[in-house]
């Protein structure tokens, strides 16, 4: 991960801002700024389903910093099964959202370099597939496409032209059918443990 990061601040050194690993002291900007990004839609929607009481994918949880070092940016990245392949086994992938950038620093290529920064970190862990909802437009240059996700839905409403999908493995979804349900560690669960 280090070695991911470094390289994305090393790129994006003259930018003024640095894509780091989310830590604990992070929790109340980032709501904050999903808040003003999202507002309270944010909660209805179906992936949301997907990551209540869940953690994030190990070592998945990004933050962009401006000079100063508050956060202007996050993306986090869940445990999912995506459906089920031909032989009725659980398809492991992950589930990217929500991807928001501070508006007074849009445009400065942020969500790209969050996005770039969790595909890297997200094969680098050695996962196969990376799902989303989102707008097509945005998310095709970075690989996603609704192909790969014909046969599967979301758990709620959503719109299939929005259901899109990266393998970072080639054929990771192949035959991939069925409901997305979430599989990650659930929130707290750690604490219950040490106690």
């Amino acid at each position: 991960m280090a070695t991911v990061l470094g390289s994305v601040r090393a790129f994006f050194a003259q930018s003024a801002f640095a894509i780091d690993r989310e830590n604990a002291g992070d929790v109340v900007a980032r709501e904050r700024l999903l808040d003003r990004a999202m507002g309270e839609g944010r909660f209805r929607k179906s992936s949301e389903k997907l990551r209540r009481g869940r953690v994030p994918a190990e070592g998945l949880a990004l933050v962009a910093r401006d000079g100063d070092g508050h956060v202007i940016g996050t993306v986090r990245l869940w445990n999912v099964e995506a459906g089920v392949d031909g032989s009725g086994n659980p398809v492991p992938a992950l589930l990217l959202g929500p991807l928001a950038v501070d508006s007074d620093h849009e445009g400065k290529g942020i969500g790209g370099a969050l996005m770039r920064a969790a595909i890297t970190e997200a094969a680098s862990r050695g996962h196969g597939a990376v799902l989303l909802v989102g707008d097509a437009p945005y998310y095709e240059r970075f690989g996603f496409f609704a192909g790969k996700t014909a046969h599967l839905v979301m758990p709620g409403p959503f719109e299939r032209h929005r259901f899109l999908a990266l393998e970072l493995k080639d054929g990771w979804l192949e035959g991939a059918a069925g409901m997305l349900v979430a599989s990650g560690r659930r929130f707290g669960h750690e604490l219950r443990k040490a106690a």
